[in-house]
């Protein structure tokens, strides 16, 4: 008889994703997958799927609010659509994005801002734009408690003053300051950086010189992790796709043909058929007309 244990076939459930867990891939050389989510079924999608964590990202403004930019967007709009992705997803660690002025007048504001996204919508960390100009910030939200995840690069609340869209970091100067700036960001107590739109060669640069972990999105390869819009990813925003997304599905032409099927069933009388009604038995509905006779004669 063989003594060999029998493999067990019950999939054993995922445990919850810690700042700890990036820390712990990054050394051991595993990559940290990151996307965005706005909602309860999208992030009951990706929490399914697996992702590492998941970014409430203020990149709502533009594909769920319809805004230009992020800079509208408000406290109160990323908490509401923080705590829906908080009841989808139970496994991933959830960051909450820190919205245009919401840490920027004082650090009294900035860890009373911060700590909403934790006590008011069930993130577990948040992340904030910007180097050496938010250290003191990011130690003090450190300091209460709370895991900051930093973000360098195309930092898009700093649109205006990028000049738009553009990546960043292209001279031996700006490359420089933005090695600088994660080092700061580092010893600041971050647990984490984004790299955005920066030439590959300097975010893997960047990537092997700080202990924490590196997430890009338009920085190559050469990063801890990778994040993207989720709305880019499926095609689902139509007015502009950033040059670094790929495009795993185009869903809007598909919900495009479904919608105009829809108002076409509908007004041709195809839609609802029969299979998609509930109805009577005979008996009841011979005594509805019935008793509606004798009550209107």
């Amino acid at each position: 008889m063989s003594t060999t244990p029998a493999v067990s076939s019950v999939i054993q459930p995922r445990k919850k994703v810690t700042t700890r867990a990036f820390q712990m891939k990054k050394a051991r050389g595993e990559r940290i997958t990151m996307l965005t989510a706005y909602d309860y079924p999208t992030a009951l999608a990706l929490d399914s799927a697996g992702i590492d964590a998941i970014l409430v990202g203020d990149s709502l403004g533009m594909v769920v609010l319809g805004y230009q930019n992020t800079l509208p967007v408000t406290m109160e709009d990323m908490l509401h659509h923080c705590k829906a992705v908080a009841r989808g997803a139970q496994t991933a660690l959830l960051i909450g994005d820190m919205p245009f002025m919401s840490y920027q007048v004082s650090v009294a504001e900035a860890v009373r801002n911060a700590g909403r996204f934790l006590q008011e919508a069930g993130m577990d960390a948040v992340k904030l734009e910007g180097g050496r100009e938010r250290l003191e910030a990011v130690r003090a939200i450190v300091s209460a408690g709370i895991p900051v995840m930093g973000h360098l690069g195309l930092t898009p609340q700093s649109v205006h003053q990028l000049g738009g869209f553009r990546p960043q970091g292209r001279t031996a100067a700006a490359a420089r300051r933005l090695l600088e700036d994660a080092r700061l960001l580092e010893e600041a107590g971050c647990f984490s950086l984004v790299l955005e739109s920066l030439p590959a060669r300097l975010a893997a640069y960047i990537s092997r010189q700080l202990a924490i972990p590196t997430i890009g999105i338009g920085a190559g390869a050469g990063c801890d992790g990778q994040v993207l819009v989720t709305h880019d990813l499926l095609g689902l925003f139509q007015r502009f796709t950033p040059g670094f997304v790929k495009q795993y599905a185009n869903l809007y032409p598909a919900m495009q043909e479904a919608f105009t099927s829809y108002i076409e069933e509908v007004k041709e009388g195809v839609f609802p058929a029969t299979e998609h009604t509930t109805e009577m038995s005979d008996d009841e509905w011979e005594a509805f007309l019935q008793s509606n006779e004798s009550e209107s004669a």
